[in-house]
């Protein structure tokens, strides 16, 4: 291997001691794209791990055909259309996540016949966000796959789909700049899939879903102990829930929870999977109940549902609310009648909005996909329909079976109900 290509099995892989991951895990990652034959516009995924880019895909694929797509019948993708589909979507999130599309990009490839020639390249002017090969690659050993062919591309989405059409066989990597990934990396030593079992990282995520590699999913950067970390900076195009956050192990930021498509990919402790709807009210403008919401749990940094009532004022004030330190003892008064000390954020909301219209409907349809075949009923590859229910403060009167799936969208959602057309809740695993 050239110097550059180690490079890249490190930054991909980590550093491994014995010449590459194990032929197990190797094997699960060259899989490719394949769509299902029982859902035309689902993605397949036949082992754990390779979800971390698949599932970001699916996301982006599931946007380009729900919303810019003529056909009305989006579950319906004949053959040339798939690859038409599958193409452009790859080539937005190539897009994304290219340093600087004024100068370009390349597209990095392994073709019989071609040899490596990096010789004029260096290694803040290449490099990968990530591989997965269509067909033959998995009859590669390590090494082999990893001789790679560089081609350079312009940022025309046209050529670039062309190019996608031309090779039958391909090892597909985003180009973002080696020290650009590291720096955005939380810790530079980790690499984008964990080469003992086989999972895409955080960043690896976020890299295909926003186009920069860092390793939190709260908004902005934040400050610890010295430390700079690293988390997202601007609106998503598709957004991201985890259990994670319901267990209290992270909080997922606006940016992810309110993208620009009311599409979300879900995190399990091991898997991704696809929430999505075509309700586009869902990620309209924030409602100032919303808002009320948001700044009240931004002073609740462990989202326990209060707040000591020292910071009451600074919650108002940040809502532009009458904020005069007679008024906010009367609040208190109100807020906290038996004196306890916190004021929950049930009765802050119905203070002070009542009877607010978030603009969301009371239901709509929704969808859930899952990619592994295991986990679908009969191994089938579909999305399980159903229906929403987002419900007020007030107990809802519908309650449903308390599921993964549910735990993760009530991290946005924390009244929603789901009535799912099968027999069974679709998993999260």
């Amino acid at each position: 291997m050239s110097e550059l290509n180690k490079e890249v099995v490190d930054l991909v892989w980590g550093r491994t001691s014995d010449g590459g991951v194990s032929a197990s895990i190797f094997r699960r990652w060259t899989q490719g794209f394949v769509f299902s034959e029982y859902e035309p516009t689902a993605l397949e995924q036949f082992e754990g791990g390779p979800c971390a880019v698949i599932a970001p895909v699916q996301a982006f694929l599931l946007k380009n055909i729900l919303f810019n797509r003529e056909s009305s019948n989006w579950r319906q993708l004949p053959e040339e259309e798939q690859k038409t589909a599958l193409c452009s979507t790859l080539s937005e999130i190539l897009e994304s996540a290219c340093a600087s599309l004024s100068t370009g990009f390349c597209i990095v490839t392994w073709a019989k016949g071609h040899s490596p020639d990096t010789g004029k390249l260096t290694a803040t002017e290449l490099c990968v966000l990530f591989c997965l090969a269509y067909s033959a690659a998995e009859d590669l050993s390590f090494e082999r796959f990893h001789t790679l062919c560089i081609l350079p591309l312009n940022s025309n989405v046209l050529t670039f789909t062309r190019i996608l059409h031309q090779y039958s066989g391909f090892c597909f990597l985003f180009v973002q700049g080696i020290e650009n990934i590291r720096n955005e990396i939380q810790d530079p030593t980790e690499p984008l899939v964990d080469p003992v079992h086989g999972h895409g990282s955080q960043s690896l995520v976020n890299l295909l879903v926003t186009g920069h590699a860092v390793s939190n999913v709260w908004d902005g950067d934040r400050e610890c102990s010295g430390m700079k970390l690293h988390g997202i900076h601007k609106q998503a195009s598709v957004g991201f829930l985890t259990l994670m956050e319901s267990l209290r192990y992270c909080k997922v930021g606006t940016f992810f929870k309110s993208p620009k498509f009311p599409i979300w990919i879900l995190g399990s402790e091991t898997h991704l999977s696809v929430f999505f709807t075509k309700e586009m009210s869902l990620v309209g403008p924030e409602s100032p109940s919303e808002q009320a919401r948001r700044v009240f749990q931004s002073f609740d940094p462990e989202d326990n549902g209060f707040i000591p009532e020292s910071l009451l004022e600074d919650v108002m004030k940040a809502l532009d609310l009458v904020s005069e330190p007679e008024y906010v003892s009367l609040v208190k008064t109100k807020l906290d009648p038996e004196n306890l000390g916190v004021i929950l954020l049930g009765p802050f909301l119905l203070e002070f909005f009542p009877d607010q219209d978030s603009g969301i409907p009371d239901s709509f349809p929704i969808y859930h996909y899952n990619g592994l075949k295991q986990s679908n009923y009969k191994e089938k590859v579909e999305y399980v329909e159903g229906t929403a229910l987002v419900l007020g403060f007030e107990d809802p009167m519908v309650r449903t079976d308390d599921t993964p799936v549910k735990r993760c969208l009530q991290t946005k959602w924390p009244y929603i109900e789901l009535l799912w057309t099968t027999d069974r809740s679709p998993s999260l695993n």
